[in-house]
């Protein structure tokens, strides 16, 4: 395959998906109505932010598979975080499992970390490029289970 195709391919895997789901939660969105703890950016930041991250995520995969450098547990890794990741906004926003998609969310940093570190050991800028994931993963994981705490009641 073409490295043009394997960047496509790994680029347009998360956006879209990302997208999909966005749609499907479009409607039970409640964001704007929650309490929300200290640093809560605006609800419009959240759909550029993650289609930064997930622009970031499929050009780090696709420089690891254009390089034969993706194996089975980096595979593993990575649509696993992928998975965790596309559940999270369905699980906190149309289910409203708020202290379920606290527990979610420390997995999908785990599995970020690990993703970061597998990825870093391949090739130092694919694991780079996670690294900005990772960090608003860390402040959704605040965001998360502030709101649940702020809202609980």
């Amino acid at each position: 395959m073409s490295k043009l195709k394997i960047y496509a391919k790994s680029i347009l895997i998360p956006v879209i998906l990302g997208g999909i789901v966005g749609f499907l939660i479009s409607g039970s969105m409640d964001y704007n109505s929650l309490k929300k703890p200290l640093f809560a950016p605006p609800g419009i930041l959240f759909p550029i932010v993650w289609t930064i991250l997930y622009i970031l995520m499929g050009i780090s995969y696709g420089r690891l598979e254009s390089k034969s450098l993706i194996d089975s547990k980096s595979k593993t890794i990575y649509y696993s975080q992928l998975v965790v990741n596309l559940l999270w906004p369905i699980f906190f926003f149309a289910f409203k499992w708020r202290l379920f998609s606290s527990i979610w969310i420390i997995l999908l940093v785990l599995l970020v970390l690990l993703m970061v570190i597998d990825f870093y050991h391949k090739e130092k800028i694919s694991g780079l490029l996670q690294i900005p994931y990772l960090l608003w993963s860390i402040f959704a994981t605040y965001l998360t289970i502030s709101i649940y705490f702020l809202n609980h009641v």
